[in-house]
């Protein structure tokens, strides 16, 4: 922990807040089997099958927003599939596009490699050699997906606030990354970019291409009109985009991944069935038909908002209040079935503290690129926990 948060302290990236981060990175790694990775892996691919089925791809999008509906071809970087570990295997909580962390995690598994040289052969993931070079070439793939021909000159990095968030550090490594490899890169909000004569500026240097951190994933509020104009005109590649976390990320769809005559149904082979039903909890759409059959499970279950993100106004079942039921009913959310995440005994000042692990793979077209294990306190991730944060993940 102290060698990746003084690693990250040498790139100039923490601005002098080094006490607001002394809890991203965790001092242990975390180790799974090959068994869990390679079903994992399968997971992930069925996942995207799924997504490619007609009957899946207008399910998802007879909800979504209308610009969603535009799919200019980029697929989404660093798409995100956060997993718990336990007794019933390797069990998929959610999806999740822009996932954070990638650059972050980079960083530290490159200390760990450096003080860590015997346990080098047994760190099968993240592969850490080529990360600069693999994200190139991812963001070069989604301007060819959308462009075909060269690449970008100047990329943005946008998200609201940017100084102001958590992973405001991961921007700037994103940032030196793209200019080592003589790609400009910006790090904006996104009410200082200006459309016109069907080009995106910020100021006056046109945008090629955007790095969505966004979490408003309609691109609907006025402060994102520049950017959703550019977007449905096709004048600037942005990823990942509204119609990726229609497909992918929509809590939502985790009612069909999790439904397997569903999904049968509409022709996803036997193989990819029997991945997604072994390992992605029942969910099902909170609806005021269901309320009080779902209020009489709650114990057992774990309500999300359909369009959320980083875990917030998630509710563990067994604690909720009537109060706040009646705010789940009257919104969008989804009562996944609980499965407890993977625990880790660690050891803080000859003391042994039980935390709790979750792994994320980050992935490009389905393809793995890395894993990151968090260790956290809690209901979810929070890096605000004593001897948690982001963790190596070691084969064993």
């Amino acid at each position: 922990m102290k060698q990746s948060l003084a690693a990250l302290r040498d790139t100039d990236a923490l601005g002098g807040a080094d006490s607001k981060y002394e809890n991203l990175f965790s001092h242990v790694p975390v180790f799974v089997s090959a068994v869990d990775m390679a079903q994992i892996k399968r997971v992930v691919q069925a996942v995207e099958a799924a997504a490619k089925l007609l009957g899946y791809y207008n399910a998802v999008l007879s909800y979504a927003p209308d610009v969603a509906h535009y799919d200019p071809g980029p697929a989404g970087v660093f798409m995100g599939y956060d997993f718990h570990l336990n007794g019933d295997g390797p069990q998929l909580i959610e999806v999740n596009t822009n996932a954070g962390g990638a650059f972050l995690v980079d960083l530290q598994v490159r200390t760990w490699s450096a003080c860590c040289a015997p346990a080098q052969d047994t760190v099968s993931l993240p592969q850490v050699h080529d990360f600069e070079n693999n994200v190139m070439q991812m963001f070069r793939a989604e301007w060819a997906r959308q462009r075909g021909q060269g690449g970008p000159s100047r990329i943005a990095i946008i998200d609201d606030d940017p100084r102001g968030q958590f992973m405001y550090p991961e921007f700037l490594l994103a940032q030196r990354a793209f200019e080592r490899h003589g790609v400009e890169a910006l790090i904006l909000a996104p009410e200082f970019l200006v459309y016109k004569n069907r080009r995106l500026f910020a100021g006056d240097k046109p945008i090629d291409l955007v790095y969505n951190r966004l979490v408003d994933f309609a691109l609907a509020l006025p402060s994102h009109a520049a950017l959703r104009a550019a977007y449905l005109d096709g004048s600037v590649v942005v990823t990942p985009n509204p119609h990726v976390h229609a497909l992918l990320a929509n809590k939502r769809n985790l009612t069909f991944l999790s439904d397997p005559d569903t999904l049968r149904g509409w022709g996803l082979d036997e193989d990819h069935t029997a991945a997604l039903r072994s390992a992605v909890p029942r969910t099902t759409l909170v609806m005021a038909e269901n309320a009080d059959a779902l209020w009489e499970k709650r114990r057992n279950l774990f309500f999300k908002p359909a369009t959320g993100h980083g875990s917030k106004a998630v509710y563990r079942g067994s604690k909720l209040t009537k109060g706040v039921w009646a705010e789940i009913v009257n919104g969008d959310y989804v009562a996944q079935s609980f499965t407890a995440p993977e625990q880790r005994i660690i050891e803080i000042d000859g003391c042994g503290i039980r935390l709790k692990a979750d792994l994320r793979l980050y992935t490009y077209t389905g393809k793995v690129l890395f894993a990151a294990a968090r260790l956290y306190q809690g209901q979810a991730t929070n890096f605000r926990t004593r001897g948690g944060g982001f963790a190596p993940v070691f084969g064993i």
